[in-house]
């Protein structure tokens, strides 16, 4: 979830979202409502996708430079008065952002070559927009562009993305693509571009960007349905007056052919009495790639047909859970399941090529390749959710974790990777946790022992991170590494679950030796404070010590000590015992979210939100705390703080997210706890048990089982379990184990109103 700039954090307005679709159609599809999280800080976007899919065809009302784009890391506001074009990447709920490619702007009338001022109407391309005309559904998306009188459309294949476009009567159409503008803009971020007209009017390029994964490739071909009138190239490097239209302009050069770093073309149309329609298809591979995948996956010109196939892979995606609840309920639930669905992406070309962290061409064998890993945050609840309900894509999405790590040229697996290219941003080898979930929740399908042989290497290479000093002496040395609190803490736990899946294969020796690396969160703990803290290389606590205090570099990742002494998930036990019992522990976990905490304290870490007291619901280190309670024998506090979040973190409004969604994190915690149970520690086997949030759910799981939660008294005025049984029997405690569940079965409570405290 890191991000560098310096702008504040900015709630979106309070605009509430119907939730009358749920009411329109009964289906999972009619409940989605892709508006929530395209305000505030939940980063989404509102465009046309499919599950996993290449592409995300999205309205983009800014790009904006590197130092204020955290708001528009997805390309979209809600707040925003102008819709500058539609591009056809974006990432889904990122604490970064990138992207924003092949930027197209349908027009109507006189052409303006550059974006122009969103307070200036008429100033640039960009048009306003109100929200009245918008329409977003899962794979579709459409607005009305009020400076042009456009009414466009949008909708998704895997590698294609589909545009209609209705022009006024009367007036000349044109259609301007924009290669220069990307999300997060950094000082010169193109670093090269071309582009290309076919004898057959196929358009074709190709840009590589200096952005958050400098020297990435994004090639593309458009088509469209209707011939060109005539069409101008432009290198906007070149700087001297252009013909005809109104304002500053730029010689064009060619009508064919474009090379350079600032391209731009204006495609002309005339006046159109049908709509225009326009394909195109991506690929981080080649330019004749992307001409295959165009070719391969865009046949014809119907668009309806490709907005219902895109429709129909939604409503087989969402299916995999069945909810029964309100209208609001419904909403809520499956646009968290959406959300879950959208990332990691589709990044193999349709001949099987896809391009590996070592910038290199590699071919897929028999899976596809996937990329858009922020393994910060996805290990925790999304790719768990994933690994029971669709077992065939985890087993992709391992293959792609590993076939990364052997084209690394450091033989490391992702840590926060898109478009097959490493970041290396956040801490932890989080792919470690993934793998071992998925291996241990029976996810089968792909290459054990490579696994496990990327695993230990992730874990094991001395550069990355300091793991030399962990290795050496337990802990990262705050004086050799930022954040060696958190660091250590982390790799503890991903040490522990590499330790888990070696002792599941056999492999006896790792895991006896990662299974004590596990237990290095104790050279982090300070008896005397009651908190994590890092450690100099001499062995002290580093000082001057405020456990409120947060920043990035300091020690601790985009959290404080509050934030970051629950995280020994692997050992909640043990954590116990540090910290003087089941009493003290608890009176902790109070005071966490008791506490009267000034946000202003976060200022300076936008990643720090949804605060109660220090719990802060919208960043992703505390998501296991509220569980933590059951360890110590206190399940309606939990249920208590459960009924808490779920009231002030999630809302039907666009600003509803506390936080970035962070490729699906924020949404699959929601869904966990409205089913009632949570993965504290993926690869355990085992879930906490909450409340649920819905009167009954059934689990389509992967493996041919149904999963059912049912709950009596299910309201307000009930929001404490009084009993729950597993297919019958009585739970004698407030943990699941995955085999039960992956069983099917059924877990049924009864609310009542009070808390059951024996």
């Amino acid at each position: 979830m890191r991000y560098y700039a310096l702008c504040a954090f900015i709630l979106a307005g309070s605009t509430v979202l119907s939730g009358g679709s749920a009411q329109a159609d009964e289906r999972a599809i009619g409940a989605v409502d892709p508006r929530i999280g395209t305000g505030g800080a939940g980063h989404t976007y509102p465009g046309a996708s499919v599950p996993f899919g290449m592409v995300q065809l999205s309205p983009d009302t800014a790009m904006t430079d590197f130092r204020h784009s955290y708001a528009w890391a997805a390309g979209y506001q809600y707040g925003d008065p102008t819709i500058m074009g539609f591009s056809h990447t974006h990432f889904t709920g990122a604490g970064h952002s990138d992207l924003g490619d092949v930027l197209v702007m349908p027009i109507a009338g006189d052409v303006r070559l550059e974006p122009g001022d969103a307070a200036v109407p008429g100033s640039g391309y960009r048009s306003r927009f109100r929200h009245a005309t918008e329409v977003e559904k899962p794979g579709y998306y459409a607005v009305t562009l009020d400076d042009y009188g456009v009414r466009a459309e949008l909708t998704a294949g895997k590698r294609v993305g589909w545009h209609r476009y209705v022009f006024p009567q009367g007036k000349p159409a044109h259609v301007l693509l924009d290669l220069r503008p990307s999300i997060y803009d950094y000082p010169g971020k193109v670093s090269w571009a071309r582009l290309h007209v076919g004898a057959d009017g196929t358009v074709s390029g190709c840009r590589m960007t200096r952005g958050w994964a400098p020297g990435r490739v994004l090639c593309f071909a458009m088509r469209f349905s209707q011939p060109m009138t005539a069409r101008t190239l432009y290198n906007r490097e070149t700087n001297v007056p252009y013909r005809g239209f109104k304002g500053p302009g730029y010689q064009p050069v060619d009508h064919d052919a474009q090379n350079g770093r600032a391209l731009e073309a204006v495609f002309d149309f005339g006046a159109l009495k049908a709509p225009l329609l326009v394909k195109t298809a991506i690929s981080p591979v080649s330019e004749a790639n992307a001409i295959d995948n165009l070719t391969r996956e865009g046949a014809g010109w119907d668009f309806d047909a490709r907005h219902a196939q895109a429709q129909a892979a939604w409503e087989h995606a969402l299916s995999v859970i069945d909810v029964q609840g309100t209208p609001d309920q419904r909403t809520q639930f499956y646009t968290a399941l959406y959300h879950v669905m959208l990332a990691p992406t589709l990044s193999t070309d349709a001949s099987g090529d896809y391009r590996g962290p070592d910038y290199e061409v590699h071919k897929a064998n028999g899976f596809d390749f996937y990329s858009t890993w922020s393994t910060w945050d996805v290990y925790r609840a999304q790719q768990p959710l994933l690994a029971i309900l669709r077992p065939d894509l985890s087993a992709q999405f391992v293959r792609s974790l590993v076939v990364s790590a052997q084209d690394s040229p450091f033989g490391l697996l992702p840590v926060w990777a898109y478009q097959g290219l490493e970041t290396w941003c956040m801490i932890g080898y989080h792919a470690v946790p993934i793998i071992a979930d998925a291996y241990l929740a029976g996810v089968r399908g792909f290459d054990a022992d490579a696994a496990l042989k990327a695993m230990v290497r992730s874990a094991t290479y001395g550069p990355y991170g300091d793991l030399a000093d962990y290795m050496k002496i337990g802990y990262v040395p705050i004086d050799k590494e930022a954040e060696g609190a958190s660091k250590t803490l982390e790799y503890a736990y991903d040490d522990w679950a590499l330790a888990r899946m070696a002792r599941a294969m056999g492999k006896t020796a790792i895991a006896d030796e990662f299974e004590r690396r596990s237990r290095n969160w104790r050279h982090v703990w300070d008896s005397k404070t009651g908190f994590m803290r890092a450690r100099t290389t001499d062995g002290q606590f580093h000082t001057p010590f405020n456990p409120a205090a947060a920043a990035y570099g300091s020690d601790y990742t985009e959290g404080n000590a509050w934030q970051y002494s629950w995280y020994v998930p692997q050992d909640v036990p043990g954590l116990i015992t540090a910290m003087g019992g089941r009493e003290k522990f608890t009176a902790k976990i109070d005071a966490l979210f008791d506490a009267r905490v000034d946000p202003a304290i976060f200022r300076n870490v936008e990643d720090i939100s949804g605060l109660i007291g220090w719990y802060a619901h919208g960043n992703e280190p505390d998501h296991h705390v509220v569980y933590l309670y059951d360890y110590a024998g206190q399940p309606w506090k939990t249920q208590q703080r459960l009924t808490q979040i779920m009231q002030t973190q999630y809302a039907l409004r666009p600003d509803g997210l506390a936080g970035n969604d962070d490729l699906g994190q924020m949404s699959a915690w929601y869904i966990f706890t409205a089913l009632g149970f949570y993965p504290v520690a993926p690869a355990s086997g085992e879930y906490a048990v909450g409340r649920p949030f819905v009167s009954k759910a059934v689990v389509h799981l992967g493996n041919g089982h149904a999963f059912t939660i049912t709950a009596d008294n299910l309201d307000d005025a009930h929001p404490y379990v009084g009993a729950v049984t597993l297919n019958g029997h009585p739970l004698p405690r407030f943990f699941l184990q995955q085999k039960d569940v992956l069983a099917g079965g059924e877990l049924h409570f009864v609310m009542q109103a009070t808390p059951q405290t024996k």
